[in-house]
């Protein structure tokens, strides 16, 4: 090995940048091959840097703790980045006023939809209690999932690796399913996908178009504050209601 890159590795595997750099570095040649792929849905950057990453720790045998301590500083950004989504919403102001009635039932509809609709299909496969604690709260964005799963009695952790695997099914396959639906309005496009698969989601709409992006990031943002507060008293009603 060169000595100069050695001595660098030497500096970063004894440092939290070392997780900074490889997810980086994952994202960059997970968009690599996404971008190779013509931006096929299925070569998702967000799901092939996971698999890299996961693939490196085991090899190596580093906990995740140690690779949280650098790659905490693109947690932090997630922050100002999803704040920053207020920007093209503001564009998209007078569509917004437009839809206000529509956009609120749909917000209602799929938001009871996508929380019930994973608890009853966990339910009818036999899962725990706490599994299906887990599920209900898997369609909004990560931290506030983690914190309501807590609250109603799910596992955490659990609920953090269904948030990350419904954020990329909903962009791998969601657009498919709305051109299938025939949905063509961009707004709507856009607010469905948000509700469905939160920032993944979101993500992959601004492919679509800036309209359809500012639209899933409003439905992110009011779905996860919808289900922080209606799940901790909706569920204890649909246990006792159905046995559970």
């Amino acid at each position: 090995m060169n000595p100069n890159l050695e001595e660098v590795w030497v500096y970063l595997s004894t440092s939290p940048l070392l997780g900074l750099t490889l997810t980086l570095l994952a994202y960059q040649l997970a968009f690599a091959i996404y971008k190779r792929a013509g931006f096929h849905p299925t070569a998702n950057p967000v799901l092939i840097s996971v698999a890299i990453l996961a693939t490196l720790l085991l090899a190596t045998g580093t906990p995740y703790q140690t690779y949280f301590d650098g790659a905490q500083f693109v947690h932090f950004l997630l922050g100002p980045a999803t704040v920053a989504l207020a920007i093209p919403l503001y564009a998209q102001w007078p569509k917004l006023k437009a839809m206000a009635g529509p956009l609120t039932i749909a917000l209602v509809a799929g938001s009871l939809t996508a929380a019930l609709s994973a608890w009853g299909i966990g339910a009818l496969l036999g899962a725990s209690r706490e599994s299906l604690m887990s599920l209900a709260p898997k369609s909004v964005t990560t931290p506030i999932a983690m914190g309501v799963a807590e609250r109603i009695g799910g596992l955490p952790s659990l609920t953090a690796v269904l948030v990350i695997s419904a954020g990329i099914i909903g962009a791998v396959f969601g657009r498919a399913v709305l051109h299938r639906l025939h949905v063509g309005d961009h707004a709507v496009h856009g607010f469905a996908i948000g509700i469905a698969s939160h920032g993944i989601g979101t993500a992959r709409a601004f492919q679509v178009s800036e309209q359809a992006g500012a639209f899933a990031a409003l439905a992110m943002g009011l779905n996860g504050l919808l289900t922080a507060v209606s799940l901790p008293w909706i569920m204890p009603w649909v246990e006792q209601l159905f046995g559970r």
